[in-house]
């Protein structure tokens, strides 16, 4: 069985609703999904799903707690990821919640795409899908162009491990995928461990932990990959990012110079914004109107109404600019 999976809490809830209200746009409730709990704050979740069929809540404690051993076994080992995070009043484990999603491996779909919460799905996943007749993992991002928000490039050890056209090929944005069940097992995690204990986790970039972590499996292991943005040609490939500001939407859909995007993804805007705009809070990020039409697909009563000035907010400020601007997205 295919189906599409996600992270999410209740921390994230209006861009959850927006992302099962455009797969539902997409594909009726036909496509299943299943969600993937960040932390137990999943109450709202819960009542919200209760009336789509379709949907559940990922419940496999074994599973979690079995990937959440895998990666702290895994930043155990990371000569300075823990001292990194205690400086700035982290935990001893950044973001570990970030890591439920490998809990697709184990899930209940043989075949699955997994989206962030804050992407937006465009277009039909069918040819992803198909792709993944061929290869284990499928991609469609640019995340290529920088390799410094997956891996530390100033570890020697990079190099040994992975070949230069790999780091220039290989690397992908863990906000959305294709992949199988059961393409990482027990065995197979436990064979990464070894070669992370012995020393190649100084590869791993620390602030992106999850993105880091899962490049590495699915590289390491040698799994056959493919991302559509290198084999697409110039004219059918599209973006897929927030600051990519050329978009243009009809009937809801955004398209890149005429072509229909697979998926728009928010990167770099907080929860906390989106949550402010559906209080009412005017405030301007791009493509704010399609994001509100998901949102309120059900409900367009509540969809709020704005009768002031709005204030801006950028998508690239801060540490999100120096990503953003890295990961290129031009088309």
């Amino acid at each position: 069985m295919d189906g599409i999976c996600t992270l999410a809490n209740d921390r994230v809830y209006d861009q959850l609703v927006a992302l099962l209200n455009s797969i539902e746009a997409i594909y009726g409730q036909d496509m299943p999904v299943c969600i993937y709990p960040y932390d137990d704050n999943t109450a709202q979740i819960a009542a919200e799903i209760a009336h789509r069929p379709n949907v559940q809540i990922y419940d496999n404690q074994e599973s979690m707690q079995q990937w959440d051993e895998f990666v702290c076994n895994i930043w155990d080992v990371h000569p300075t990821a823990q001292a990194h995070w205690l400086k700035f009043g982290s935990n001893k484990y950044h973001r570990v919640g970030t890591h439920r999603r490998y809990g697709a491996f184990d899930g209940p779909f043989d075949r699955f795409v997994y989206m962030d919460a804050d992407t937006l799905l465009m277009s039909s996943l069918t040819e992803v899908f198909r792709q993944l007749n061929h290869n284990d993992w499928v991609v469609y991002d640019f995340q290529y162009t920088d390799l410094s928000h997956v891996y530390n490039p100033s570890s020697p050890k990079l190099t040994e491990i992975f070949s230069a056209k790999q780091l220039q090929t290989e690397i992908f944005c863990s906000g959305f995928y294709g992949s199988k069940k059961g393409i990482f097992n027990a065995q197979n995690r436990e064979l990464l461990l070894d070669k992370l204990r012995q020393g190649e986790a100084e590869i791993l970039y620390d602030m992106a932990p999850d993105q880091t972590i899962l490049n590495y499996m699915v590289m390491r292991s040698g799994i056959s990959s493919y991302n559509f943005a290198h084999h697409l040609s110039q004219s059918e490939r599209t973006g897929c990012c927030v600051t990519s500001t050329h978009f243009e939407a009809q009937e809801n859909i955004l398209y890149d110079k005429g072509q229909r995007l697979t998926y728009i993804h928010y990167i770099g805007l907080s929860s906390q914004l989106f949550r402010q705009v559906c209080e009412g809070e005017n405030i301007d990020f791009p493509y704010r109107d399609i994001f509100l039409h998901y949102r309120y697909l059900h409900e367009p009563d509540k969809r709020p109404q704005f009768t002031t000035q709005p204030k801006n907010q950028k998508a690239n400020s801060g540490l999100a600019t120096k990503v953003l601007r890295k990961l290129g997205l031009t088309n």
